[in-house]
């Protein structure tokens, strides 16, 4: 590829900041440079267009150039010099850009350099506060988790409850919910009933198994407490200039867990929009403000895993990466191991503050 004067595919180039550490990025493309794109889009055209009379790759240029019209070549054109040039940019001057860039000719003609301006985000300082000192500062309740008889019984009946349920289902005795109670109502807690529920020995053994869970459930919600309040205190003086593209990024996602949720209750999305009277983009606006927690809470942990030089395997990570595309054969690879990737950094960046005593 040609280059200009100063070695450079581009342009008159400024750079200018924004708000949110976004910047716009305005350029020109010389025409000496547009014109090395031109026999590549004339020939990618030939290869997609039929005409009557002639073989599809075999059109004369001159009558596939009637066909094609020359505002829509410089267009092509346009669109993949701009491919190119904008790695470029972002690598001469050392712009650490983050999400899909938004693209905008300003200036488009036959003969004429390219203008176009890019709008973009850079990743944000971050200035943490004291995540140390923090962390030392939140003291895990340390009390054994005490499970109450009234909890066992509320999980019993539970049980019992499903139990009932999928009897009735194998009987065809879906008729109403009174059939269902009144087995629910009749089941006994034995040794041979609670063996049919799992991988129990007796009675007593199920009842331990019972507690173990509930206990373990207790610690972990213990855990996860105190991993809020660090999280909570971390983030209320760490300075954070969050980008646009940060925020619009979390609403996507609580956006698709929402829809998720929605559908395992059988209902149409768009119906439960219409009994709670509200709008795909006015829930985004009431959710802005998590949205935006939720981003610089995200960051701050990738901050302090830069800082400590927290990472995980690559073994550990093709692992979970494996063992959730088995289950879901639709997901994209790259997505996936994306997040997988944010689960156990996060994961090990929690461990690392616990640890700070």
């Amino acid at each position: 590829m040609q280059k200009t004067k100063n070695g450079k595919n581009y342009t008159n180039l400024a750079i200018e900041q924004k708000e949110n550490s976004e910047i716009e990025i305005k350029a020109e493309i010389p025409e000496n440079i547009l014109s090395e794109y031109r026999e590549r889009v004339i020939k990618d055209f030939s290869k997609d267009i039929e005409l009557k009379g002639f073989r599809k790759g075999h059109i004369p240029k001159s009558i596939l150039m009637d066909k094609i019209g020359e505002q829509t070549i410089i267009e092509k054109q346009a669109s993949l010099a701009l491919a190119d040039i904008y790695p470029n940019i972002v690598m001469d001057n050392n712009l650490n850009v983050i999400g899909k860039p938004e693209v905008i000719v300003t200036k488009l003609a036959p003969k004429n350099p390219v203008g176009f301006t890019i709008k973009t985000a850079i990743m944000p300082e971050i200035k943490l506060s004291d995540y140390k000192k923090i962390a030392r500062s939140v003291i895990l309740d340390k009390t054994e988790a005490n499970v109450s008889e009234k909890e066992m019984d509320d999980v019993i009946e539970q049980i019992k409850k499903g139990a009932a349920i999928n009897k009735s289902k194998k009987n065809n005795l879906e008729e109403n919910l009174k059939k269902n109670g009144e087995q629910y109502e009749k089941l006994e807690l034995t040794d041979d009933f609670v063996k049919t529920l799992g991988d129990f020995k007796d009675l007593a053994d199920f009842k331990n198994k019972i507690k173990e869970n509930l206990t373990k459930e207790k610690s972990i919600k213990k855990r996860e407490k105190r991993r809020a309040e660090i999280i909570e205190k971390i983030i209320k003086d760490t300075k954070i200039d969050i980008p646009k593209i940060f925020v619009e990024s979390e609403l996507d996602k609580m956006l698709a867990q929402f829809k998720d949720d929605v559908a395992r209750m059988n209902v149409q999305f768009n119906k439960y929009l219409e009994k709670i009277k509200k709008t795909e983009n006015e829930l985004r606006n009431e959710w802005k403000n998590d949205a935006e927690k939720r981003a610089k809470i995200q960051l701050s942990l990738n901050e302090i895993a830069k800082k400590e030089n927290v990472s995980v395997s690559e073994e550990n990570v093709k692992h979970e990466v494996n063992h959730i595309l088995e289950h879901y054969k639709d997901a994209k690879p790259e997505s996936v191991r994306v997040y997988i990737e944010t689960v156990l950094t996060n994961e090990k960046v929690f461990q690392f503050l616990e640890n700070q005593e």
